[in-house]
């Protein structure tokens, strides 16, 4: 069965919190809710405000117009206006597609921020993130030249995947990722490791093409992580080697993505070949 993260908790910040991550005094802020109606809805008198990251985005635009020029009211309502039409219907990648032809990382940030807050992490990947680098990777084999587009669509992707953490602390021990050595498709692996956080799992990141003396070496550094994910996109880099380091640690270890689709795996090793399994066996 698939699994949902659209009725994932949506995450807040404080006022103090923002107006460091903006680099803005907290006064300013305040004024800005007031005068141009941008931060939290619903605001009740002696409650604190708590903003999402649709209010963040949209101050984060507002602040790129009004360093461009712009007077902060307009800036505000163009930033509202942006925001608005930026999140695409369920499924649709037109929008974010048709951004990343026009080089355009705002945009393509707006929708995707949107859309994480709004739908989750799984969903956002496989129903907006997925389907649009499919379409401009078929673009690519049909002639056209679009290794920009799709390099700023992939580094739009990890940036906004990269500011999903957990909202409440794991007392666990971590879960490590890692992607096996010459292994360098690290996306599937940036929305694993938001995914895991968004339901609360502490993460340690290794990122790409991870040797197995690396990953032996990590498990002695660190408390000792109660999973070690190794991911793999295809046959070439499915390496047997790196899965036998990871369990020597006493670790579960799970072989991920379509590269160990056809692998023997060591004993202890369980497979899990999309981020749905993997969440499942994580869980």
């Amino acid at each position: 069965m698939r699994s949902s993260l659209s009725d994932a908790p949506t995450v807040e910040y404080t006022v103090a919190a923002v107006a460091q991550r903006l680099g803005l005094a907290t006064a300013t802020l305040r004024s800005w809710t007031r005068r141009y109606g941008i931060g939290p809805d619903g605001h009740e008198p002696g409650t604190h405000r708590h903003y999402t990251e649709i209010d963040i985005a949209i101050l984060e635009r507002m602040l790129q117009l009004i360093r461009a020029g712009a007077t902060p009211g307009s800036a505000a309502r163009a930033a509202i206006a942006n925001t608005a039409t930026a999140t695409p219907a369920f499924g649709d990648v037109d929008a974010v597609v048709d951004a990343a032809f026009r080089l355009d990382a705002d945009r393509i940030n707006a929708i995707l921020r949107t859309t994480l807050t709004r739908d989750g992490v799984l969903t956002t990947w496989d129903e907006l993130c997925r389907p649009a680098l499919a379409a401009i990777e078929e673009r690519h084999s049909s002639g056209d030249e679009c290794i920009d587009v799709e390099h700023i669509l992939s580094r739009s992707i990890v940036m906004c995947l990269q500011r999903v953490e957990p909202s409440t602390s794991d007392n666990r021990p971590p879960i490590m990722l890692a992607c096996s050595r010459g292994e360098f498709h690290t996306l599937p692996l940036e929305a694993l490791r938001a995914a895991l956080a968004e339901r609360g799992h502490t993460v340690r990141m290794l990122g790409a093409s991870v040797p197995a003396s690396a990953i032996r070496d990590s498990l002695t550094r660190d408390v000792s992580p109660r999973a070690v994910v190794v991911w793999s996109q295809g046959p070439q880099t499915a390496r047997t080697s790196t899965l036998r380091r990871a369990a020597a640690g006493g670790a579960v270890v799970v072989a991920a993505g379509p590269g160990w689709t056809d692998v023997t795996l060591p004993h202890g090793t369980v497979a899990g070949t999309s981020l749905v399994s993997v969440l499942d066996l994580l869980a």
